[in-house]
Parts: C-alpha cells; structure tokens; sequence
C-alpha cells in the first residue's frame, strides 16, 4: 500500500488535534490523583481511544470523501435502527439510555448519528436541483434529520440533538435561507421549547436550567456542580496551581471533573494561560477548517467541512459555557479534550473526512497545474 497521502494531509490542522488530545490526556492523568486514591483506568482507556482515532482519522482520510454521497441511504437506516436499539436495549445512566455497553467500551450511537446528520444534509444542499426553493430546502432537510433527532431526544439526550439542529440551522443559514424563514424557525424553536418544559422535560433537566439562571437556588444539589466548577475556572488564575494540585479537582469537590467540567480543571491546575492555549489551538483548527472550505472544488465537500466545523463550535462554546456557569449543564464533552471514547472517535472520523476533503483538493489544484 502507497503511504504517500499521510504526508498529504493538512500538518496543522492534525497537530493542533494532537496537542489537544495530548492535554485531554494529561488532565485526565492529572486527575487520577485524588484524596481518596488513584485510578488509572480512564486515563488507559482513553489513550487507548486516541490510538484507535488517530488511525480512523488517518483511515478516513485515505478514502474519498465523495464517496459517501453512495451510502447516505445505508448511513441513515443505520442510524434509525441503533436509535431504536439503545432505547430498548442501552444502558441506563443517569436516567439516560444512551449506551450500549461492551464492558470496556460504552458505545453512544448519537456521536455518530451526528457524523451521519452533517453527512445528509451535506449531500441534500449539494445537489444542484435543490439550489432552489427555500422553504422546499428548510422541509426536506428538516424532514430527513427530524426522525433521528426524535429519537435521540426519547433517550432522553438533548444535548446531542441540539448539537444536531445547530448545525441544521447554521448551515442553511449559511447556504443564505430567506431571513423570514429562519425567523420562522426560531419561533417554531421557541414555542416547541415551552412545550418540551412542560411535556418532555425531566425534573432533573428542569433543574440544570433553573440552576443556569441560579446556582444559588440550590447550592447543594442541582447548583452544586456549576458553582464548584466556577470556583475551579476562577482559582487558577494566571498560571494555574500546577498539574495535581488543583484543589477542587484532587479533593473530589468537582464532580465529572474528567468529561463535563475537564475545562474547569484546565483553568485551575493551568490557570488562564492554559485555558488561552487550549482556546488557541481550537482556533487553528477553525482556521484551517476555513481554509480547505475555501480550497475544496464542490459543494459538498464544502459543506461537509462547513458542518463538522459548527459542530464542534457548538461543543466548545457549549461546555466551555458551563464550566463558567454562563450556559445550562447538557452533558456536552469538550471536543479531543474529555474523557470518552465515541465522542472521540467519532470527531477523528470527522477530522479524517475534512483531511480527506483538503487531499483531493490539493490534488485538483496540482492537476490543474500540470495542465
């Protein structure tokens, strides 16, 4: 096999990755320390799940990335199917039947249900004969992904359908919907959103959104977690305490400190320079997300690009957000950084797809060249 195209891929967009998976491990490390003892196990796991991405990602960006508009139909019957599985047969954590569990590895469907959404709605936008209607666009699209997102909200798991209807949205936002249809669907947003408060929301998810707009309301229970979190982020100052000595984090005051609240444990064992370099290196890779989007030669290679990067902009303004107790606790990981195998894997199946998008529009443009 010609290894030659693992020279081809963007270095640093696949660095930048890297590094954040490097400090994702480190912290986890880190807080394998605690009062009560150490344990080393998620940290294993989790180096294990960067080995298995790395190689995905490299897996994926070999293939052509055009391909997958042949398997959209497969893709989503797959999706349905699992969707329909975890609810009936998944474990139940935290009142959620979202994983299947295989022992050593606890597998979310809805991680790679998002792959799939960005995947559709790539290849729907993209064909020429839906270049025109806006409101047949806004129907079909939202039709295609409103069945999976339906199911993923039965688990109950809103945070990865919102992440689902974000990039639905942004991206049609993108394409240039008629700016009187989008407000249409932010009302329609809205009002399906007081319904869900009153019909479908649990108590507990009621309580993480009254505990966004006051933590104090109840400092010992729902609150608990985000005002610890804000005294993590806020006791690290410049420099931060140093790697094992974050007080929060070792004395188990920071509950889920190494998946939802992992930022706050940058911000105090790294302090802000920690928290700027980890901010830095998403910015490197929006920055060359931009870049192959503007390098690539179609449409849906463009869009592929486009949705991957709102995806994982949403992730990060999300969790960041409620480690400072500015957005309602969800559940969503800090992209390459929290503890999670299928959160991980299923972003390196995405980087892999953009590298794969940026390879062949090298190749164009050498092609081009020659000619």
């Amino acid at each position: 096999m010609n290894f030659d195209f693992l020279f081809k891929i963007d270095k640093a967009l696949f660095i930048a990755v890297a590094t954040l998976i490097l400090i994702g491990l480190i912290i986890i490390f880190s807080t394998s320390y605690s009062s009560t003892g150490t344990d080393f196990l998620n940290f294993k796991k989790q180096l294990a799940f960067s080995g298995i991405g790395i190689i995905l990602m490299f897996a994926a960006s070999f293939f052509d990335y055009r391909a997958l508009k042949n398997w959209t139909g497969i893709f989503y019957i797959s999706a349905c199917f699992l969707l329909v599985a975890v609810l009936y047969s998944g474990s139940l954590v935290r009142g959620t039947s979202s994983w299947f569990s295989f022992g050593f590895f606890n597998f979310q469907p809805a991680e790679f249900v998002k792959i799939i959404a960005i995947i559709i709605l790539a290849k729907y936008l993209s064909q020429p004969a839906n270049h025109s209607g806006d409101l047949k666009k806004i129907m079909v699209s939202g039709i295609y992904l409103s069945l999976p997102v339906l199911l993923i909200i039965f688990q109950p798991d809103f945070g990865s359908a919102l992440v689902i209807i974000f990039v639905w949205f942004s991206t049609l936002f993108i394409v240039g919907i008629n700016k009187k249809y989008m407000a249409l669907i932010l009302i329609l947003g809205l009002f399906l959103s007081a319904l869900s408060w009153s019909y479908s929301l649990k108590d507990y998810q009621k309580d993480r959104i009254i505990t966004f707009v006051n933590p104090q309301s109840d400092p010992h229970g729902a609150g608990y977690n985000v005002i610890q979190s804000i005294i993590s982020v806020g006791s690290g100052e410049i420099w931060g305490k140093g790697l094992g000595r974050g007080s929060q984090s070792q004395l188990n005051f920071l509950p889920e400190k190494h998946t939802d609240f992992i930022f706050a444990v940058v911000a105090e064992e790294m302090g802000f320079i920690g928290v700027l370099l980890v901010l830095g290196l998403f910015g490197i890779i929006f920055h060359r997300f931009f870049y192959i989007i503007k390098e690539s030669q179609d449409n849906f290679g463009k869009l592929l690009v486009l949705g991957t990067a709102f995806m994982l902009m949403f992730h990060i303004v999300v969790n960041a957000g409620m480690n400072m107790g500015i957005m309602p606790v969800t559940g969503i990981p800090l992209p390459f950084v929290s503890y999670g195998g299928s959160s991980l894997i299923s972003m390196m199946i995405m980087l892999g797809i953009a590298q794969s998008v940026y390879i062949k529009g090298k190749g164009y443009k050498f092609k081009k060249e020659e000619e």
